[in-house]
């Protein structure tokens, strides 16, 4: 699967983040219109399989096919920028500034959400006809994703928040682990591998993604879930935000980045003293 060792795909990292810096406002918000929107998709029909099956295990095991779509057309998510786009800070390549790194989040989580909330208008129509009538099963399955997943943190407090944050990080250590592990082949066969496990390990589990909540929690609202927009930016999206950031930074882009990222010189080995020759006679 030509495989790429930590030292090389850590550099594709910092290259990745660089381009992405330097990109055109106008390609920045592209790519991330159509990753928000391509991801919201592949939930919309993981929540479907999920609903018509009974067995969550499907729609996690088929939920990445989404992702692995998106990434393989260079589109971009916010949770993916979160960890490479402070790489090329970090590695001082010549005219990248913090100011670039925060512009580059900023134009991705608005293209994210323009995506997924044109998703979420899109496929709350197809669930009520054309909001004619009730939400049928998957409607009523998003509805209720939203409330336990706002109110359900708030009935908890300060518990509730930690908890919300927790996931945000662990889903971003599971995202970026797939993003990275996309470059640690050269084969497309190998990309998707690669890919496949991490996210279907953050989706079965239930962590917190902020593009995905971006389809699913407006979905929510539209379709008659029982939170409200404060619900949903106080006890989801913003502290997802946060713990996102927290966990590809962290847990996969500086983790890397420490122990691959730079040249270290090798260490000398000290050679044991030949042996003297015992004495003949």
């Amino acid at each position: 699967m030509s495989y790429v060792s930590p030292p090389e795909f850590v550099t594709k990292m910092i290259d990745a983040g660089e381009s992405k810096i330097f990109m055109s406002t106008r390609d920045t918000v592209i790519r991330a219109y159509m990753a928000g929107a391509i991801l919201a998709l592949a939930a919309a029909f993981a929540v479907s399989v999920t609903v018509e099956t009974g067995v969550p295990l499907i729609g996690a095991l088929l939920f990445p096919v989404g992702f692995c779509l998106l990434y393989l057309l260079g589109f971009d998510l916010l949770t993916g920028v979160f960890t490479l786009a402070p790489l090329a800070w970090l590695d001082k390549r010549p005219g990248v500034k913090i100011s670039g790194v925060l512009r580059n989040w900023c134009l991705v989580f608005l293209g994210n959400f323009a995506g997924a909330l044109t998703v979420a208008v899109l496929m709350s129509i197809i669930v009520t006809y054309a909001f004619t009538v009730d939400p049928n099963a998957i409607g009523q399955k998003l509805g209720s994703i939203g409330e336990s997943r706002t109110v359900g943190y708030a009935e908890h407090g300060a518990a509730g928040m930690l908890t919300l944050f927790v996931r945000g990080v662990l889903c971003n250590w599971m995202v970026s682990t797939g993003v990275v592990a996309a470059m640690m082949s050269r084969s497309v066969s190998g990309k998707v591998i690669g890919m496949w496990m991490p996210i279907l390990v953050f989706f079965y589990m239930g962590f917190e993604h902020s593009v995905v909540n971006m389809y699913l929690f407006p979905s929510g609202l539209m379709l008659g879930g029982d939170f409200s927009i404060a619900d949903y930016l106080i006890w989801n999206e913003i502290p997802t935000v946060v713990g996102n950031l927290v966990g590809g930074v962290v847990f996969v882009g500086l983790a890397l980045y420490a122990t691959h990222g730079r040249t270290k010189a090798p260490r000398k080995i000290q050679q044991a003293p030949a042996e003297t020759p015992a004495p003949v006679g």
